[in-house]
């Protein structure tokens, strides 16, 4: 028996952070993707849930982070056939690259830990986990998310992966803000730092370095807010899944931040 459908709008908000009118716009973008094109995987075998409900479980999936043999039968499925659905849809909710920017469009950029159980990638890091890297850059006036670079192992530093995860790339041609753990990355706006010989900085420079911390909070409420998808503070599936993951988060916390 099916708990969970899109076809009641009450248990959509609780579940996915998502308005109902939000989660039909999901739905619309998942289909223009081709997502009621994909069959069950086997010959001739339909999917037991139509695609809103599809979309639901998988919106529903990275928000509580609940297990396969759970959710399965909240949408009265089997834990295989949910399985499925995460593979197959989850990168269809991706987030879309930015092809058209504003001039004036300033980047700002941190990372965060993700602890994955994968330790093909993972490794143990400052938060005493198995961790990845991820990197995440919102636009400065909108707070939107605008590019993930690639999950990398969690003890490398972020002025390292900030080149290793290509979203140096993504980035490439716009102002780009970041706290002091990306120093050696000219091309990206840091704190001024205090004199190595004990010295105080100028009063002009410490009036530059608390506005930098007043944007900048911006981007760790952006990390804060996708948090809110449980997936993303212990990520259980194979490692190489994170990014789809992840870039859907994104995808989804613009949805929810436009309303």
């Amino acid at each position: 028996m099916q708990v969970i459908t899109a076809a009641r709008p009450a248990w959509i908000f609780p579940f996915t952070g998502l308005q109902p009118a939000q989660f039909r716009q999901l739905v619309r973008l998942v289909a223009e993707r081709g997502g009621d094109a994909i069959s069950d995987g086997r010959p001739g075998r339909q999917w037991a849930l139509d695609l809103p409900d599809r979309v639901l479980l998988v919106a529903v999936y990275w928000r509580t982070n609940l297990t396969m043999r759970q959710i399965g039968p909240l949408f009265g499925v089997s834990h295989s056939a949910a399985h499925r659905v995460i593979d197959t849809l989850g990168p269809l909710l991706a987030l879309a690259p930015v092809r058209r920017r504003p001039v004036d469009q300033i980047a700002i950029v941190d990372g965060t830990l993700i602890p994955t159980r994968d330790h093909r990638l993972a490794t143990k890091s400052k938060n005493y986990r198995y961790s990845t890297n991820l990197q995440v850059a919102i636009d400065a006036s909108t707070r939107l998310v605008i590019a993930l670079g690639d999950p990398q192992p969690g003890n490398r530093n972020d002025t390292i992966v900030y080149r290793t995860s290509g979203i140096e790339e993504k980035l490439a041609g716009r102002p780009v803000m970041a706290d002091g753990g990306y120093r050696g990355n000219a091309e990206v706006i840091i704190p001024y730092r205090k004199p190595v010989d004990g010295g105080v900085l100028p009063a002009w420079k410490e009036e530059l370095n608390s506005h930098h911390r007043t944007v900048r909070a911006g981007v760790e409420h952006a990390l804060a807010r996708m948090k809110c998808f449980k997936i993303l503070r212990d990520y259980r599936r194979a490692a190489h899944t994170l990014a789809d993951a992840a870039s859907g988060i994104a995808n989804l916390h613009n949805i929810i931040l436009t309303g």
